[in-house]
């Protein structure tokens, strides 16, 4: 209880302060572009069930996204991280494919997926694998080697290690990069709904920039920030339900 009393204080604490930094920037530059926060919240819950469609949509591809890339990542990357030929044989590929920026391939994606979901959930799905695959070889890798001498002394087959000492020592650091990971699944979706298509919430913010429709952007700012943070925190609740251990 005092731990989410704690929590929750953090997050009014944060809001108060990003809210008095809004108001200060918004009546020093004193420009529509920036309006007040009142303005942007009442413009929310006054365009919420418009904004909804767009919202469900976004939610849906990002989810979908990193779901699919998130389990790929964990799989390959464990896998990669707890054998040697196979980690001297894709090492040079992620070597060479990771620090490439992956939004280079949209229009690709868009030309033989068409501007439907299909592209953005490939997309969004990339990246996240990439960043997954990464982390989990690195958490797999660097698990000692008595850990499994101990269990392997015990009679345990390979996939008794797996479940019960590779898995659970490498999901602290694989959740680390989940939450990274969030934020950086949320800037691809924008990316990608403001370059492609017509729905979801990206394109609602771009939409209503061009329109110079200022308030009605910054409602959909929120709204996607609202987004980043609902899923940040299911993130988080996964962690304490997966990983009562670590507590």
């Amino acid at each position: 209880m005092n731990h989410r009393l704690r929590k929750l204080s953090g997050y009014l604490m944060a809001i108060a302060a990003i809210l008095l930094a809004w108001i200060a920037a918004s009546f020093v530059l004193n420009t529509p572009a920036l309006p007040m926060p009142s303005v942007a919240f009442t413009q929310f819950v006054t365009l919420l069930p418009a904004m909804l469609p767009h919202i469900s949509i976004s939610l849906w591809r990002i989810v979908a996204a990193m779901t699919a890339g998130t389990v790929l990542g964990l799989a390959l990357g464990l896998f990669i991280g707890r054998s040697r030929r196979a980690d001297a044989i894709a090492s040079p590929l992620v070597y060479l494919l990771y620090p490439v920026p992956k939004v280079v391939f949209l229009p690709v994606l868009m030309i033989l997926l068409g501007l439907g979901d299909a592209p953005k959930i490939v997309l969004i799905g990339v990246v996240i694998f990439f960043q997954t695959l990464v982390t989990a070889r690195g958490a797999a890798k660097a698990i000692a080697p008595e850990c499994i001498t101990s269990v392997q002394s015990l009679g345990a087959s390979p996939l008794d290690i797996a479940r019960h000492v590779v898995i659970p020592a490498s999901l602290p650091d694989v959740f680390t990069a989940l939450r990274i990971n969030t934020g950086t699944a949320i800037a691809v979706l924008f990316f990608t709904e403001s370059i492609a298509g017509s729905t979801g919430i990206g394109y609602y913010i771009v939409y209503a920039w061009g329109r110079m429709d200022y308030p009605a952007m910054f409602a959909g700012i929120i709204a996607m920030a609202l987004m980043g943070v609902v899923l940040y925190e299911l993130i988080n609740l996964i962690e304490m339900r997966l990983l009562r251990w670590k507590a």
